[in-house]
């Protein structure tokens, strides 16, 4: 007779973090988030301090008081799990996107033309990707048809798509807009479908007539806005260095007041000099009354005057976490705060996120400029380089592979052995490509700052799950919406 194999248990790969006084564990291979009872509390304990056999487990738990038939299946569970493991698991790959993956977004580059020279822009700053020389600067009637008709023939299954429109500045062509939305309501509604509507603006060309129009449309605006006016007004200024803010602030006062049937939220792009996320968050939240405030480091090349360096972005994380614990004390009222850097990642860890690529782009997404060219995403719009085909003809299928495996989490090695990788994935591929000139490069820049952050909005997940669970519907109804 054979005797049975010992089998030896160590821990899986997890992310372990304490919200009030409760431990929790983040499964990084599942994307999931268990909180521990006190039994499998001091099973991993126990494992912290090596491998140990099945009847070392169950005997050092029956010390504990804990019967052996519990702790049998306990150890069952949490193997099953993939809590605890057997052998040194190398990370599972995720699959690779399917060929025919349907779009669920369209990003609509109506203009690349701006009234404003704000210096840091990505589309025509020194760290411009684009190459808009010789291509019209303005989208036409037909191409936006094309592409009305592009994203409804490419999103086969989804009942709901979503058309955002952007630019350069996207009410420099706004009458397009309208036509668009009219087109597009009436196309989707011959084929029993719906499509979904928002864009991105400065603002400065807002009216009544058009807020009208948008509300009435239910179009969502995006106000890209620096804070008040001694920090938006350094950068985000006029061709002739005049800033905008004076310009804006009672178009976004009208805005916010007469456009009642979506929320209006505020996209902050932070630089150096421009960093003080509290009073910019107080400024734009509770003067100006957006109904959400995001904040995003400027994308560029780290020697640009604009950049921020690795001190400037140790506060602007230090000025998060105050906003964080604001925004839990909040939650746990059954209040929104506001601060959407938190609630877009609640958002994935409610869905149990694990993402093989850092977002849609060329997968569920892609911009369309003004020439009718496809990007992967509104930010490589323009580009010669980085083209994945044309309206007219579609979707080269090999060069947008080859966007894809360069930017799937499989190919950046990096990456394995990170904890917070399911959100991450690696990072943002223009960041990437403005960076390290490559876009399925990985953020290594931003790692400890985004370990940092995710474990920060674990905490508050974990503390509003076992102290107001109900709060977090709001994110499942998001989810069901989108």
């Amino acid at each position: 007779m054979i005797a049975a194999e010992t089998r030896f248990y160590r821990r899986g790969e997890f992310h372990s973090f304490s919200a009030r006084n409760r431990r929790f564990l983040y499964l990084v291979p599942a994307g999931a988030i268990f909180e521990l009872d006190g039994a499998a509390e001091m099973l991993l304990d126990r494992l912290a301090e090596g491998e140990a056999s099945e009847e070392q487990l169950i005997a050092d738990l029956g010390a504990r008081g804990f019967p052996a038939e519990d702790a049998q299946e306990l150890i069952a569970e949490l193997y099953q799990s993939r809590v605890i493991v057997t052998e040194n698991l190398p990370p599972e790959p995720l699959e690779d996107a399917p060929a025919d993956f349907p779009l669920q977004t369209l990003v609509l580059n109506l203009t690349n033309q701006c009234n404003l020279s704000c210096q840091y822009c990505y589309e025509f700053g020194e760290d411009k990707v684009a190459t808009p020389e010789g291509k019209p600067k303005f989208m036409d009637y037909e191409t936006a048809q094309a592409s009305v008709d592009f994203l409804l023939g490419q999103s086969a299954g989804r009942r709901t798509v979503h058309i955002t429109f952007f630019g350069g500045e996207t009410l420099m062509n706004f009458p397009l807009l309208k036509q668009v939305v009219t087109y597009a309501n009436q196309r989707a509604a011959g084929q029993g479908r719906s499509i979904d509507f928002s864009l991105t603006t400065n603002a400065t060309l807002l009216t009544p007539a058009i807020i009208e129009f948008l509300s009435e449309n239910r179009i969502g605006v995006t106000v890209s806005m620096d804070g008040p006016p001694e920090l938006h007004d350094k950068l985000r200024v006029f061709a002739n260095g005049r800033g905008s803010y004076d310009i804006i602030a009672p178009r976004v006062r009208a805005l916010i007041e007469n456009h009642r049937t979506r929320p209006i939220t505020a996209r902050v792009t932070l630089t150096k000099g421009v960093t003080d996320v509290v009073k910019i968050f107080r400024h734009l939240k509770n003067d100006l009354g957006f109904h959400e405030v995001g904040f995003a480091p400027v994308t560029t090349s780290p020697d640009r005057l604009y950049a921020i360096n690795e001190r400037g972005m140790d506060d602007v994380l230090a000025q998060f976490h105050v906003l964080a614990d604001e925004y839990l004390e909040f939650a746990l009222r059954g209040e929104m705060h506001g601060f959407s850097n938190v609630s877009d990642t609640l958002s994935e860890l409610c869905q149990g996120v694990n993402k093989s690529h850092p977002c849609g782009a060329a997968l569920g997404l892609v911009g369309v400029g003004p020439s009718g060219d496809i990007a992967p995403c509104h930010r490589f719009v323009d580009s010669d380089t980085h083209a994945l085909g044309h309206i007219s003809t579609g979707i080269d299928r090999e060069k947008q592979k080859d966007f894809l495996k360069r930017g799937h989490i499989n190919s950046k090695y990096d990456c394995h052995t990170c904890w917070a990788r399911p959100l991450c994935a690696g990072g943002c591929h223009h960041e990437a490509y403005v960076r390290y000139g490559d876009t399925g490069h990985p953020n290594l820049h931003y790692c400890d700052w985004i370990r940092d952050w995710t474990d920060t909005c674990l905490q508050i997940y974990g503390a509003i799950s076992a102290h107001n669970p109900e709060f977090l519907r709001v994110f499942a109804e998001r989810k069901a919406l989108s």
